[in-house]
């Protein structure tokens, strides 16, 4: 029963803080039109 209390006060604060940043809007922001390069570019042709 200990165990049930201790990961029911543990989890209170996260799901919060979820539902807190889920009510307020992130602010819009922009991304790079250009994408990520996830592999090393080859030689210049």
């Amino acid at each position: 029963m200990r165990a049930l209390v201790a990961v029911a006060s543990g989890l209170v604060p996260v799901l919060l803080v979820v539902l807190l940043l889920a009510v307020l809007d992130v602010p819009p922001g922009e991304t790079s039109p250009r994408p990520l390069l996830t592999t090393v570019p080859g030689p210049v042709k």
